[in-house]
């Protein structure tokens, strides 16, 4: 029985086209549908976003999307998903889709991909949640976020433990069945950060 229900996966608004990040996310939305997840995403149909959510969409899956009204005023929604939540602005938009998920996944993404697995980072180190979160890392796209966050351990701003709280993986398969088998809890997280178990 899976613990994860429903996913948010944070990723870009464009695509460039290549042909490893194509299988990643196809592999991704065949992970999701085939464990019977609900795939929760920023609500586009452009770049990354669009090619996740038609083939989660093409696959039989369930989407939703969440997405503020200014985007939708610029003709960025996705017109054929399973559900489509519109709110007022991007705050709104980051905390619906955070309590709509039990996970969360990065695809590679720009400034708002980074800005958003970091928040939810961020609100796992602090205990506000206890909801997994894993990088599909396609082709070490992220290698050198995971080299910097190793720079912030070594110079202690960044404790082992929350470096660790990230799973790394290349494989949707493998980062899906890590994140369905996380258990910490907000209270674990805390006490880890502050070498207290």
């Amino acid at each position: 029985m899976n613990k994860l229900k429903s996913v948010c996966v944070y990723c870009g608004s464009n695509f460039n086209g290549d042909l490893q990040l194509r299988k990643a996310i196809k592999e991704l939305a065949e992970t999701l549908v085939k464990q019977e997840i609900k795939l929760v995403y920023g609500g586009g149909s452009v770049g990354v976003m669009g090619v996740l959510a038609n083939d989660v969409l093409e696959l039989g899956g369930s989407v939703t999307g969440v997405i503020p009204q200014f985007l939708v005023d610029k003709e960025v929604g996705h017109k054929g998903i399973s559900e489509m939540i519109v709110t007022e602005n991007m705050h709104q938009r980051k905390q619906k889709m955070a309590d709509l998920s039990d996970g969360f996944v990065i695809l590679p993404g720009g400034f708002g991909t980074l800005e958003e697995f970091f928040e939810v980072l961020t609100w796992l180190q602090l205990g506000l949640h206890n909801k997994p979160i894993g990088v599909l890392n396609v082709n070490g796209f992220y290698d050198p976020l995971f080299a910097q966050m190793e720079i912030m351990v070594n110079n202690r701003f960044l404790k082992p433990a929350n470096r660790d709280l990230v799973f790394n993986e290349a494989d949707a398969v493998t980062l899906i069945n890590k994140m369905d088998n996380f258990s910490a809890t907000p209270d674990e997280v805390w006490f880890k950060e502050r070498n207290l178990t």
